[in-house]
């Protein structure tokens, strides 16, 4: 077959800018061939580049004794004791979630869980947090069930439980829905594997399924806005088998404990071509492949669709040749391939060879580290107006505007087609605020949460940046976990455009704040830019994905709330209502400013609650909704009622942040005030649990009616 000659017009389909076209042609002294194009295409692309971010990027805080490894890897890695460590990540599916909601939700869960296993960790939890437009927009319920079914037919399949995360509505994601996948694992600390290749003239072997045309370009496409042209792109969305991937993983383990390893990467984003890349490159090392070996599952392939395949279920290895029969021993018990593909060398060169051609022949190290970086011009967002006066409202009406939005009603329609009790080790499944779940033969517990609030990024990047990240604190803090690290998911909309830039930059600000002052590093993470449709971006939502340890069982602070349990505010409330939940549903406003957010504040009083556990009998964070939200939500799944004793808007509904609620007996609230007293926490009474009514101030209704309308009202519009 003839190469297409490489025109402008071809350059520009690659997602290449005439400048880095002629930064090619310096590095080569020489025009590409067209595979030779699609490679620096695919090295170059935002999605694989972060060309737009690395600048930013470098500024987080990454380290910390608790830290094995730090980004860089397939996913962090961070101590847990005992010679054991958790390894996790979040990352996202954006554009393909999009196009093709099933599959591309699917392959997002297969793509973070290989993410895990390629280091040596057996993936234990999962969760994904979901954007999607206004309910009533056209192909929001399409997304919806796509996505939730991808997800639990890959997650369910392969037998990871799925323990929580988040599902948001907006119209500014109704061209563009967010799926962000997160996966942790548990490794041996002293056996993590990594993608650097060592020795030269090492075999490099091909894992897992066969390669085909699916998800050609993926990588490219996820680094560009969308337009009218959205149709076509859906050859580039690539297909999953949660069962082959179940064997890849079990094989992988398997090969694994032989010492047959010397690297390992997973094939994802830009799939041969980025992992041969990268372990060539963090060993210093060149690689030759021979395509011809590739096991492939479609007829007369060429160069350019091997090396831009994104087919799933696919592992890169470095051998130790003399465990070449041992290792393949492994992969033919397992029904997987396994195919020698090539070598490392000692000279700095990518080639590829083909059907007795060479295709490519590029310099390695160069095409791995001279990818652009940008510094983006960006411009500080204008500090918002001050908030307009909020009427006085019936707090039950404002409850129920609450509960009956698909935004803040029960979930259940999307968890319950999760799989959370899947390996029987899962404490705390869906629904309340962190899953948890045990460290198997141990008396420890791992907890995992994922936070943002995107419209008080919009509003303010830096303060929503500090609070993704003191949100997922708080989360960890209130079922008395110590927060261990963090991974990140950054969704923004198009890095050209200052005003987006700005927001990028200033939330990393904010999230390099919050992750120092809590001690929180993030270890592992994902930038998706372009999330723009016809011009009109997302809202800035960076995803913050936590890890928490509780070093022993009796430690959980997991109960309920029981009839004359008292309720206890943890923090000071000044009734911040600017950018609150209560503004955006009961009155379709999205004005005023974020909440502050004082992380020395945050820090002392989550060391509180994990200090007074033994006195506290539930506790949740209080965010969206404030306390009327988060009081009726303890009540509920407990059953009981709940008395609070203000009907004063600000109070029930403000979203000010560092604080908790305490549900606990009349003997462990004295407790809780004198320890308080002594720490310096605020600590107030706001109310008492019991009975089967809803009360706020003088208003009043039946809990099993507000229960009914919470528990019915997801599924009324997406069931």
């Amino acid at each position: 077959m003839q190469d297409p000659a490489i025109t402008p017009d071809l350059i520009e389909a690659h997602g290449l800018t005439p400048d880095e076209y002629s930064e090619i042609l310096r590095i080569l002294n020489r025009a590409p061939s067209f595979t030779e194009l699609g490679i620096f295409s695919a090295m170059w692309n935002e999605h694989c580049s972060y060309k737009s971010s690395r600048k930013w990027l470098r500024t987080l805080p990454t380290s910390g004794p608790q830290v094995i490894c730090g980004p860089g890897e397939n996913a962090g890695v961070v101590d847990i004791g005992d010679g054991q460590a958790v390894v996790f990540k979040m990352e996202s599916h954006n554009h393909p979630s999009y196009i093709e909601p099933y599959q591309g939700a699917a392959t997002g869960v297969g793509g973070i869980l290989r993410d895990v296993f390629t280091m040596g960790a057996r993936p234990i939890a999962a969760m994904n947090a979901l954007s999607f437009g206004e309910p009533a927009h056209p192909k929001t319920r399409q997304l919806v069930h796509g996505v939730v079914e991808g997800v639990g037919g890959y997650g369910n399949c392969f037998g990871v439980p799925t323990l929580g995360g988040e599902v948001r509505f907006h119209p500014a994601y109704n061209g563009n829905c967010l799926v962000n996948a997160f996966a942790a694992g548990l490794a041996e600390a002293d056996k993590i594997f990594y993608s650097a290749a060592s020795g030269v003239g090492m075999p490099v072997v091909y894992l897992g399924a066969k390669t085909g045309r699916d998800g050609v370009g993926g990588a490219t496409m996820a680094s560009a806005e969308f337009d009218d042209t959205i149709e076509e792109k859906r050859p580039t969305v690539q297909v999953g088998d949660p069962f082959t991937e179940k064997r890849l993983m079990e094989a992988c383990l398997e090969l694994m404990a032989t010492g047959a390893v010397i690297s390992i990467q997973d094939m994802g984003a830009a799939g041969l071509t980025c992992s041969a890349v990268e372990m060539g490159d963090k060993g210093g090392l060149g690689i030759a492949l021979d395509l011809d070996q590739v096991p492939q599952r479609e007829a007369d392939m060429t160069a350019y669709e091997m090396m831009l395949s994104e087919s799933q279920e696919r592992m890169l290895m470095v051998l130790r040749p003399e465990k070449e029969a041992e290792a393949r021993a492994v992969f033919d018990k397992w029904g997987l391939d396994f195919a020698i593909i090539g070598e490392t060398i000692a000279e700095d060169r990518f080639v590829i060879n083909h059907g007795g051609r060479c295709m490519a022949d590029l310099p390695l190290a160069r095409l791995a580290g001279s990818a652009p970086e940008y510094d983006r011009p960006w411009v500080e967002p204008p500090a918002p107006a001050p908030l307009a006066d909020v009427p006085q409202i019936d707090p039950i009406d404002g409850l129920k505007g609450l509960i009956g939005s698909p935004n803040y009603a029960a979930k259940q329609w999307v968890y319950e087609q999760y799989d959370s009790q899947v390996m029987a080790d899962t404490v705390r499944p869906p629904g309340l605020g962190a899953g948890v779940v045990r460290v198997h033969g141990t008396d420890k517990l791992l907890a995992f949460t994922s936070d943002v609030t995107p419209r008080y990024v919009k509003a303010n990047p830096l303060e929503g940046g500090k609070q993704a990240v003191a949100e997922a604190f708080r989360n960890l803090c209130a079922l008395g976990a110590t927060p261990l690290a963090t991974t990140d998911n950054l969704n923004f909309g198009n890095p050209q455009k200052p005003e987006i830039m700005g927001q990028f930059v200033m939330a990393i600000k904010g999230i390099g704040q919050a992750v120092a002052a809590l001690d929180m590093p993030i270890v592992s993470g994902n930038v998706s830019l372009y999330n723009e449709t016809d011009g009109q971006a997302i809202l800035p939502t960076p995803t913050i994905g936590a890890v928490g340890l509780i070093a022993q069982a009796d430690d959980l602070i997991a109960g309920t709330v029981r009839d004359g349990h008292v309720a206890l505010v943890v923090g000071d409330t000044a009734g911040h209502l600017g950018q609150s939940a209560l503004l955006a549903e009961i009155f379709n406003r999205e004005d005023g400013d974020a909440p502050p957010v004082d992380l020395q504040a945050e820090r002392r009083n989550g060391a509180f609650i994990r200090d007074s556990r033994a006195w506290i009998d539930v506790c949740t964070d209080l965010s969206d909704g404030g306390l009327a939200l988060a009081a009726f939500e303890l009540a509920e799944a407990a059953g009981v009622g709940v008395t609070l004793d203000t009907d004063d808007t600000a109070q029930l509904f403000g979203e000010d942040q560092a604080r908790y609620l305490i549900g606990c007996s009349f003997d462990k609230a004295e407790a809780l005030m004198v320890a308080a007293g002594k720490a310096g926490v605020p600590l107030h009474a706001v109310g008492r649990f019991g009975g089967d009514t809803v009360t706020m101030g003088g208003a009043a209704a039946p809990l099993a009616e507000l229960s009914a309308l919470y528990r019915t009202a997801f599924e009324e519009v997406f069931g």
